[in-house]
């Protein structure tokens, strides 16, 4: 694919990914379930591109959430984890089993960990709405956290096969 094309596809993902990202504001319910569908997009991305492509589609998409939504909860989800997961998922995976599971818990442990400081620091969102539970507040949001992320890493690994299966033929004849 030609660089014109290239820089096509990436803008046609990134406003897709915006344009998703800012519907937290329509249904602000949905704001772990936007930045996952944002960096779904990313594998069109990561397998017709490349990492190169991946990661200046991720910032530009970064950049502009934390810009112009509203919600910067969902804004720092899509940045922290869920926007370049789909582009290191591969690479990680490569290694054994177990240990890539292990990096990827910890990478996404880090992230969410580190974003929900951001929040409390830098967005001022209140401490005291950690404590919902009692003092299990953090570790139930962290089990419910981890849940979600084995959810979406199950759901990548579906939606690539599918892609490689069903679509990278169609979408390379239409970007010759």
């Amino acid at each position: 694919m030609k660089k014109t094309g290239k820089i096509a596809v990436g803008g046609i993902i990134s406003a897709l990914s915006v344009t998703i990202m800012f519907l937290t504001a329509v249904l602000p319910f949905l704001t772990y379930v936007f930045p996952i569908c944002a960096g779904i997009l990313m594998i069109v991305i990561n397998e017709e591109l490349g990492r190169f492509w991946g990661l200046s589609v991720y910032f530009s998409v970064s950049v502009l959430s934390i810009i112009i939504l509203a919600d910067k909860e969902a804004a720092l989800m899509y940045i922290a984890f869920f926007g370049y997961y789909p582009i290191i998922k591969e690479k990680i995976e490569r290694l054994n089993k177990a240990l890539a599971y292990i990096i990827k818990l910890l990478i996404f442990n880090t992230s969410i960990t580190f974003s929900y400081y951001l929040m409390i620091k830098l967005f001022g969102l209140s401490a005291e709405e950690f404590n919902e539970f009692g003092k299990y507040t953090i570790p139930i949001l962290l089990l419910l956290a981890n849940i979600l992320f084995f959810l979406t890493d199950w759901l990548l690994n579906i939606l690539i096969s599918l892609y490689k299966k069903q679509f990278q033929t169609r979408f390379r004849k239409m970007f010759k």
